[in-house]
């Protein structure tokens, strides 16, 4: 089926232009990918010097100098011990990835019947079987259930509409403490790890959880002798204001996957960061980890990613992200409180989320049928500006949200720019909301 997508022809900072000479500001850097801007030179070239030495070779044969010098670099960064570093070309393909590893070590560890990995409602990990299996999102899920061994799911740390009807702190941290819950009903022999989003991603629109729960996590985890999988596909590479989510939390977990900011969007490329000692639990058990593609370690993806990890750190963008995004979420408060289809504007770094009610008191979503994120995300693009719409983080049908997400090279004029363009595009679906007649607008 054919779409009319208008056709983009260049790139530069936060802005794309078509073929038409139209100019947008790209408020949400695609699907939350883009972190360093668009037409970077730099990593142009990197790429190309790669590809003109040697482009392509089988991971299983070769190295090459890009995969170590990047390795070598990330490893200063991740929140791991003695990290090691397996690389593919799609944030699906890393969770794939992760969750054959924790099976893995939990045989090699001798402990066979360890086959389940626990995530949460609300989440995303990927388009795959596997990675659609720990997906907590219906509407991606429901098509393909009956294809895939489903896993277990608890509730996310979505305080804004507690899954228990709680309110912090007087909860008790009852979405973390659900973990253990659900360990004990499946029974702790069968548990191989636990993955989540350090910060909810598209699915709920930059639910940040509260304070206390993922140390309740790790500890929950350590007890069970589970695998703690932080999914930082999304949070990763400076997107919450840190080099990785995990960071704001003092947690560190036992596998990461990472993927759309590691390039920035400017290659395929994504990474399996797991801890030494438990790929030598697998090498001295089983020989190596049981697993491969085609295109893993490419070293193309390496040039790339090192040199957007060195783009970050030159222009010191991980605390530009921190700093303007601070500003953002602050900007995008002050001027849509008066706008009474938006319930609620919450957010870290430059990665924030604003959902939408069809009544702020009560906080009653809009039907599915009015579409009301989807139209928001239409009207913006219209007036120039993308950013990155969301529907059925309640339940999976109901909910609507979106998601501001720019480049960390945006400006504090810019974020005006991008804060009045889409407080015009809100409004004007709003106005053009039957429910909007019913409350006077």
């Amino acid at each position: 089926m054919a779409f009319p997508h208008p056709q983009a022809v260049r790139g530069e900072g936060i802005f794309i232009w078509d073929a038409d000479g139209r100019r947008y500001i790209d408020a949400s850097g695609g699907p939350v990918a883009v972190n360093i801007g668009h037409g970077v030179g730099e990593v142009a070239r990197a790429m190309v010097d790669q590809a003109a030495a040697i482009a392509y070779v089988h991971g299983t044969l070769f190295t090459t100098s890009s995969l170590e010098a990047y390795s070598d670099a990330l490893s200063q960064r991740v929140p791991l011990d003695d990290p090691r570093f397996y690389y593919l070309t799609s944030g699906s393909e890393a969770v794939e990835g992760a969750i054959k590893f924790a099976r893995q070590v939990q045989v090699a560890r001798g402990e066979p019947a360890r086959d389940l990995v626990i995530a949460r409602w609300g989440s995303y990990h990927g388009l795959s079987l596997g990675a659609l299996a720990v997906t907590g999102k219906p509407s991606m899920r429901n098509l393909f259930a009956p294809m895939m061994r489903d896993q277990p799911h608890i509730p996310p740390p979505y305080c804004y509409r507690c899954p228990v009807g709680a309110t912090y702190p007087a909860c008790d941290l009852a979405c973390a403490r659900a973990l253990e819950t659900e360990i004990r009903r499946q029974g702790p022999e069968r548990v191989a790890a636990f993955i989540a989003e350090p910060v909810s991603g598209a699915t709920l629109g930059a639910v940040v959880p509260p304070e206390g729960y993922w140390p309740l996590l790790r500890e929950i985890c350590d007890r069970y002798n589970v695998l703690l999988i932080a999914d930082e596909v999304m949070t990763g590479f400076g997107r919450t204001g840190r080099w990785f989510g995990m960071e704001h939390f003092g947690v560190r977990p036992d596998l990461m996957v990472m993927g759309k900011g590691a390039t920035g969007g400017y290659f395929p490329f994504s990474v399996l960061a797991v801890r030494g000692a438990d790929v030598e639990t697998i090498r001295q058990a089983h020989g190596d980890f049981n697993h491969g593609g085609t295109f893993s370690h490419h070293a193309v993806g390496a040039a790339a990613a090192q040199a957007t990890l060195r783009y970050l750190e030159e222009h010191d963008l991980v605390t530009a992200a921190a700093v303007r995004g601070a500003y953002l979420g602050q900007q995008l408060r002050e001027a849509l409180a008066d706008l009474p289809c938006v319930g609620d504007v919450r957010g870290i770094g430059m990665m924030w989320g604003v959902e939408f009610v069809a009544d702020r008191e009560t906080k009653a979503p809009f039907p599915p049928k009015a579409a009301f994120a989807r139209r928001v995300g239409d009207r913006a693009f219209e007036c120039g500006l993308i950013i990155y719409p969301g529907s059925g983080g309640i339940d999976g049908i109901l909910g609507d949200h979106l998601m501001v997400a720019p480049p960390f090279v945006i400006t504090e004029a810019e974020i005006d720019e991008v804060v009045a363009l889409l407080r015009q595009a809100i409004r004007e679906v709003w106005e053009g909301t039957p429910s909007a007649s019913a409350q006077g607008r």
